[in-house]
């Protein structure tokens, strides 16, 4: 007996379309036009896949009935997979739907691809269906060359930030980033896969990188109490290499387990860790924007010769000039020089000043230990 699809939408033109493409994937196809229709669908039969409109209200773009009919499938249809493909959905409803409403992934009708869309029915369809609200987000996107371009943002009018690197394997949350980042003024290369990603950054030189620790190609991975699954390391060695170029990385994961984000800020330095399940859009800007403070206070740092910075470093411990003078065996005059030439270059007036950017820019507050050395 074939598995079955149930397609909630208002329009009649994407009726037909959504309908030929599930039959021709080997399902039988069930269609409403209300929230009301699909609740009672979704009580007389059981579908493996469902395909729902934000908005069903006969052309009122503020109608949101699709999110109820997704929080339905999860409640009476738990083995259903949910895609969203909506013609209205901001950033925020776009998140909402990935993580508070379980879809499984949420699509743009001014982005749709019949190819994108054939290879994503067949990822859902092979997927596990989704059991939990932790899991929402974490499964992949489609692979198609055509989708990939949509979300090769070029540069905002007037970008200046450079170019910067989205890894994410879902199409719905690769949207989201590629928007957000272009919006802050960088040119954007998105990536699906651990092997594309790899390939950029040895390739490419980037200002910011945002990857997401699981990497699936299309499996879907568990988080248990002892962390990540072998497959899901393919992030892990994108953070070691986007350390070893100097990429500042901002991870926006699924993976939220206090270890896995202790991990990823002290082995691989990253600079935030921001959970899909509590995906703000203003901690993300501001994110980005520590990224862009940070790699202008390294900017200013490499305009320091090595005995600059060596003054620099003993000054951010809290030295005064005879102790700097001393452990570099110059004299206080010698010291003194040093720091009329950092604050010039810093472009700063006090000690105090100079030592927080020096913090600020990773230079450690304290002298490392032999252990730590």
């Amino acid at each position: 007996m074939a598995a079955r699809a149930l397609i909630v939408e208002d329009d009649r033109s994407w009726q037909q379309i959504l309908r030929e493409l599930l039959a021709d994937a080997g399902l039988e196809v069930d269609v409403e036009n209300s929230l009301e229709g699909a609740i009672a669908c979704l009580r007389g039969r059981v579908h493996r896949l469902a395909v729902v409109d934000l908005a069903l209200g006969d052309g009122d773009v503020g109608n949101q009935d699709g999110l109820q009919v997704l929080d339905a499938i999860r409640q009476q249809d738990p083995g259903c997979v949910a895609i969203m493909l909506t013609g209205y959905a901001t950033v925020e409803i776009a998140v909402s739907v990935l993580t508070a409403h379980g879809a499984y992934t949420c699509l743009r009708k001014e982005d749709f691809r019949r190819t994108q869309f054939r290879a994503l029915i067949h990822e859902a369809l092979a997927s596990t269906p989704p059991v939990s609200n932790a899991r929402a987000g974490e499964t992949a996107g489609s692979s198609s060359q055509d989708e990939r371009r949509s979300t090769d943002a070029g540069p905002a009018e007037g970008a200046t930030l450079g170019s910067a690197l989205v890894v994410e394997d879902d199409a719905g949350w690769r949207s989201i980033l590629c928007e957000l980042v272009t919006d802050a003024g960088y040119q954007v290369r998105a990536c699906r896969s651990y092997g594309e990603a790899l390939g950029c950054l040895r390739r490419g030189k980037y200002a910011l990188a945002i990857l997401d620790l699981s990497l699936s190609d299309g499996m879907v991975h568990r988080q248990d109490e002892q962390g990540l699954s072998g497959a899901e390391l393919e992030g892990y060695r994108l953070l070691a290499e986007a350390r070893e170029t100097g990429v500042p990385t901002v991870v926006v994961s699924g993976i939220s387990a206090p270890g896995e984000v202790e991990r990823a800020h002290a082995e691989r330095e990253v600079l935030a860790y921001l959970a899909k399940q509590t995906f703000d859009r203003g901690a993300f800007l501001q994110a980005i924007g520590d990224v862009r403070s940070a790699s202008a206070l390294g900017s200013e740092l490499e305009q320091l010769t090595p005995r600059e910075r060596e003054v620099l470093e003993l000054l951010a411990q809290g030295m005064t000039n005879k102790e700097i003078a001393e452990i570099l065996v110059i004299t206080t005059n010698t010291v003194k020089r040093h720091l009329k030439a950092i604050f010039a270059k810093l472009e700063v007036h006090t000690r105090a000043a100079a030592a927080a950017k020096a913090i600020q820019a990773g230079i450690p507050a304290e002298p490392l230990t032999s252990d730590e050395s």
